[in-house]
């Protein structure tokens, strides 16, 4: 290579390799300090791609189970009113049995079935005012056997949604709470003139057991239901939950540094940087040989 003055060559080539070096060193200390692979779309594009949509299904999967837990919330308050239900229907039965012998006169078989009536009327209220968030879940608004979601509100039975997506039935289930009122249960002097309508005779307190005995069996079915489906839900959280994590280990090898190996290689570009910051200052000073030249 001959010695000129106009072009320095070896310190273009030397700071062109510094510059080389420098940037990867900067890229390294970037993600070190990040922890992440992929800082930038630059750095893996497809990666890139491919994490955000992990990242998103992740996102998704996490509320999902949010969303599960509080439809068991839900489920565990309609319970917990139904159980109270219960105990007003075991003592209408445990009135229409001492309504229906003959050792009480009119008068005092009317007294009893006061007490009747007012339970009746405590399930009726209980029914129309247990709620969850605002939704009303005992007195038929949940008891439809179609959804409809189109609306700003929904009707029909309640829909839970926990998928990351809304292609099929794995994505979401339906809770359908049959109505726990007095009349829908058929006792209580609001219901039809049915069975359970009135323990004030003896022969209707006799009729009423049989009334109570099919709300009982009535109101145990919308138990079992809730129960079913609040064990099912809490299979389907612990699904969930799996899912999310396997998904969450395969985003972070793809998206996650490896400390060992980029740590390793920012010590080589921390080299490089130092080297060709070296031998660019040994490069800036040969020019000074053709000065010594000409100046003889």
């Amino acid at each position: 290579m001959a010695l000129v003055i106009n072009h320095n060559l070896m310190a273009m080539n030397a700071a062109r390799n510094l510059s080389q070096a420098y940037g990867a060193l900067g890229s390294s200390v970037s993600k070190l300090s990040s922890g992440l692979r992929i800082t930038t779309a630059a750095d893996d594009a497809a990666g890139l791609a491919i994490r955000e949509l992990m990242r998103a299904e992740i996102a998704s999967l996490n509320q999902g189970v949010r969303n599960a837990n509080d439809a068991i919330s839900l489920i565990q308050t309609a319970d917990g009113a139904l159980g109270v239900i219960d105990e007003k229907l075991i003592r209408m039965k445990e009135l229409a049995e001492q309504a229906a012998t003959g050792t009480y006169s009119s008068t005092q078989r009317l007294i009893i079935d006061s007490e009747y009536q007012a339970m009746a009327s405590e399930i009726t209220r209980i029914a129309n005012a247990t709620s969850f968030n605002g939704v009303h879940l005992l007195n038929g608004n949940l008891s439809g056997d179609n959804h409809n979601g189109a609306g700003l509100v929904s009707s029909g039975k309640l829909k839970v949604h926990f998928g990351p997506n809304n292609q099929s039935a794995e994505d979401y289930y339906y809770i359908k709470i049959g109505n726990s009122t007095a009349s829908s249960l058929g006792v209580g002097n609001n219901s039809a003139a049915g069975d359970g309508h009135s323990i004030s005779t003896q022969q209707g307190a006799q009729k009423a057991l049989e009334a109570l005995k099919e709300a009982i069996s009535s109101k145990d079915d919308i138990r079992a239901n809730l129960g079913a489906m609040q064990n099912r839900l809490e299979n389907t959280i612990s699904n969930l939950q799996i899912q999310a994590e396997n998904i969450q280990a395969a985003e972070s090898r793809i998206s996650d540094v490896d400390v060992a190996t980029e740590m390793t290689e920012f010590v080589r570009q921390q080299i490089l940087s130092q080297s060709a910051v070296a031998m660019l200052s040994q490069a800036n000073s040969l020019p000074k040989m053709a000065m010594t030249l000409i100046n003889g």
